[in-house]
């Protein structure tokens, strides 16, 4: 009798590992709601950046560990929710604020794609490795900046340089270290748990 851990299977997330057997909608739900309450709490974790609209948050950090640990439909279903009640006047953007008519809106919605996007590499296994990880991580960044900073831009009336030097710049360093700390965390959670298997 062998007591080898059964290898986890490939084109998993890390949420398709939680026992869910008659109640996958039951359970999906559950971690779309999550994720969406997650990215709301993580968005008061903020730090206003001087002579910029837009604070560092633990809110991107959030959004793509969602989008990586529940794959792409479930990962764009959370931020998708997150925007929309957001939008509808929940307080839970960063600093507790709302609406759809803040220069940092365009960030909310990199997220919602960025979240997609890491969340279909991750099927791929791009959340196995240190380096796998470091990429997915950098890819849903810049997904959210290209979609944030020109936002940023169109609706503070900046120019498309000052908007990089309010909206990307600063938050640069902030950004490698939670690539930094998604590097350790995801890779390390998947051996543990193919050890277990």
């Amino acid at each position: 009798m062998s007591t080898a851990a059964a290898p986890v299977r490939s084109g998993a997330v890390l949420a398709d590992l939680l026992p869910a057997a008659r109640h996958r909608y039951a359970v999906d739900a559950a971690l779309v709601l999550g994720g969406a309450a997650l990215t709301g709490i993580a968005a008061q974790i903020a730090v206003p950046v001087p002579g910029s609209p837009v604070p560092v948050t633990g809110q991107t950090f959030a959004a793509l560990l969602i989008g990586t640990a529940l794959g792409a439909r479930r990962g764009f279903l959370s931020l998708a929710l997150y925007a929309l009640v957001g939008m509808a006047g929940m307080p839970w953007f960063a600093e507790a604020s709302s609406g759809w008519s803040m220069p940092s809106l365009g960030y909310v919605l990199g997220m919602l794609l960025a979240a997609t996007v890491v969340g279909a590499l991750a099927r791929r296994g791009g959340d196995r490795s240190v380096l796998r990880t470091a990429g997915t991580m950098v890819l849903g960044s810049a997904i959210i900046y290209a979609i944030g900073v020109p936002y940023l831009a169109l609706s503070t009336g900046m120019s498309l340089s000052a908007a990089v030097a309010a909206g990307l710049t600063p938050f640069l360093i902030g950004d490698a270290l939670k690539a930094a700390l998604a590097m350790g965390v995801l890779p390390t959670t998947w051996k543990l748990l193919g050890r277990r298997g």
